[in-house]
């Protein structure tokens, strides 16, 4: 199984994110999971294809890839030993109109569905090679101490979103920007300030984002009724409701 080094984990701690410049799956895996991709792109519809969010909701087949150790296994030293699967989003930049992703915090549009945001990590998987030229992902390091950043208004038909942070509040020449292979991925706390350029490359660029919590963050049940959450690996600390767990 894959694991972080020391230096990735205080790395993670201080900056915020860390890369796994490994391949989390086997060769045999990544090409079942990007199959599945490859079939919701297929059935999207009207939907863009930066809108494929939480397609395991309606795709259990992508619950191997979630709850899988190989996952897990690098969470697990960031939030601990008890494990919520919170979220996935395939996030797909097509070829010269992929839309831009806004500086934003993940935490700030979550605000008020949890009870705490110190231990959410998305596990960002390359799908595709994502590097600067097709918009890969950026990120201010060390930005993840608020999590609740001032916003204004952008337009949506550019920008994945329709807020963003105030670029006043940014320097953009602080950005890291995480480069990966196929199969490789990056790892984020879920207040730290990131975003993507557009795609203006004839490459597209694909990701699959995995989002935890540690089990003792209580999810609020009036503000997630349609959003339910799996116990990945552990006990529930905090009184949550699983769709994989049978409560008496």
């Amino acid at each position: 199984m894959g694991q972080l080094t020391q230096e990735q984990i205080k790395q993670y701690s201080t900056d915020g994110y860390t890369i796994y410049n490994k391949p989390l799956f086997s060769q045999e895996r990544m090409e079942r999971l990007t199959s599945i991709f490859e079939e919701h792109l297929a059935a999207k519809g009207k939907k863009l294809s930066d809108e494929l969010d939480v397609p395991h909701m309606r795709d259990e087949r992508l619950l191997e890839f979630l709850l899988a150790d190989e996952v897990l296994d690098l969470v697990q030293p960031i939030v601990g030993p008890n494990i919520t699967l919170w979220s996935s989003h395939f996030i797909c930049k097509d070829p010269f109109k992929g839309r831009a992703t806004p500086w934003h915090e993940d935490s700030a549009y979550w605000n008020g569905r949890l009870d705490k945001y110190d231990k959410i990590v998305t596990v960002w998987l390359a799908i595709d090679r994502s590097n600067r030229e097709n918009g890969c992902m950026r990120v201010i390091p060390g930005s993840q101490t608020n999590g609740f950043s001032q916003y204004e208004s952008v337009d949506k038909a550019t920008n994945l979103f329709a807020t963003r942070i105030r670029p006043s509040d940014i320097d953009e020449s602080k950005a890291v920007y995480f480069e990966l292979e196929p199969g490789e991925c990056s790892l984020h706390d879920a207040r730290i300030i990131h975003g993507a350029e557009p795609n203006p490359s004839p490459y597209r660029r694909c990701g699959y984002t995995m989002r935890y919590v540690s089990a003792d963050t209580h999810i609020v049940p009036e503000r997630n009724a349609t959003h339910p959450v799996w116990l990945a690996r552990g006990a529930d600390l905090a009184g949550n409701k699983y769709a994989n767990v049978t409560h008496a």
